[in-house]
């Protein structure tokens, strides 16, 4: 397939370009960086990139754009600016909402103005559209949650809908995806090898994870397959207690793990963005049975074994 891709450029991008290549697809990927500060390591004659800040309006009437989108059979919409990077001021918070809200509404736009119906778009999405969570465990037909991510998701996810009407539409809300270059995990690891990783609050929180591999593959499997269609928690089946992940790691680093991480300075460190680590959310699948994507790390143990092994 012809694929157009915004915002697979970073931490996910770094595997899933490659993978889609040697699916033998042909891609274009859209950036606002420069292809020098792009994550992704591969030779830069493999793919079409072209350099466009997409959050603004006036740069989806660019012909070079307009050129793709029209050559285009597939869209992979993962943009946004990451959410547990910086604290959460007034400021952050919107650069967060308009990164992927206003792009995803002015991708929509522009396809049904210029009547281009790719065969299949993917969008992004998260599993805070839930809200957090102690006690509660969610699937793909609860109701979403009250909080700024919640209400973030659920208007991302609104705005996706506005696709063009002969368009499949395939929505990821994605877990806290495991790999150690980055992410949650590559944030996590350092200080585990030096000895001094815990869990991070009490550890009674959920943790609902995936690797990046499995990721990749469901994305690569929901552009070919047409039996995927709505919304699918990107999550491995067996989500975690922030206990049990700290415990899996340090076994898996051969390291104690015995010091928490208190609230406070978590919340010092990332202001309202802490409540999604500290109160956490029991996510499943389930529209992810086996005869739909079979994991290739269905554990965690498994999971942070790969990631951690060399």
């Amino acid at each position: 397939m012809r694929l157009l891709l915004l915002g697979c450029t970073g931490f996910v991008g770094k595997e899933l370009v490659p993978a889609l290549l040697k699916e033998g697809h042909e891609l274009c990927i859209i950036s606002r960086k420069n292809i020098n500060n792009l994550k992704i390591n591969i030779p830069l004659d493999k793919f079409k990139f072209l350099k466009i800040d997409l959050s603004k309006k006036q740069n989806w009437s660019n012909e070079n754009l307009l050129s793709n989108l029209k050559d285009s059979d597939g869209i992979i919409n993962l943009i946004g600016e990451p959410i547990a990077d910086k604290k959460w001021t007034d400021i952050q918070k919107e650069e967060i909402k308009k990164s992927r809200i206003n792009t995803t509404k002015f991708l929509m736009e522009t396809l049904k103005k210029s009547r281009i119906n790719p065969k299949v778009i993917v969008n992004g999405s998260a599993i805070g559209f839930y809200g957090t969570s102690l006690t509660q465990e969610f699937n793909e037909n609860s109701q979403s949650g009250k909080d700024f991510l919640a209400n973030l998701c659920n208007k991302w996810e609104e705005v996706a809908n506005g696709k063009p009407f002969f368009s499949r539409l395939v929505i990821f809300r994605i877990g806290i995806v495991l790999e150690a270059e980055g992410g949650a995990l590559g944030k996590m690891l350092p200080v585990f090898k030096i000895g001094l990783g815990g869990p991070i609050g009490d550890g009674n929180q959920w943790m609902s994870w995936i690797h990046r591999s499995d990721l990749c593959g469901l994305i690569i499997k929901a552009l070919v397959d047409k039996q995927f269609s709505g919304v699918y928690n990107a999550v491995a089946p067996e989500p975690v207690l922030m206990k049990y992940f700290s415990k899996t790691l340090g076994r898996c680093l051969k390291r104690p793990d015995l010091l928490p991480v208190p609230g406070s300075i978590l919340k010092l460190l990332l202001g309202d963005g802490a409540k999604l680590v500290l109160d956490g959310q029991k996510v499943i699948s389930i529209k992810l049975q086996e005869k739909v994507y079979k994991f290739k790390y269905p554990l965690l143990e498994k999971a942070i074994y790969a990631s951690t092994k060399n």
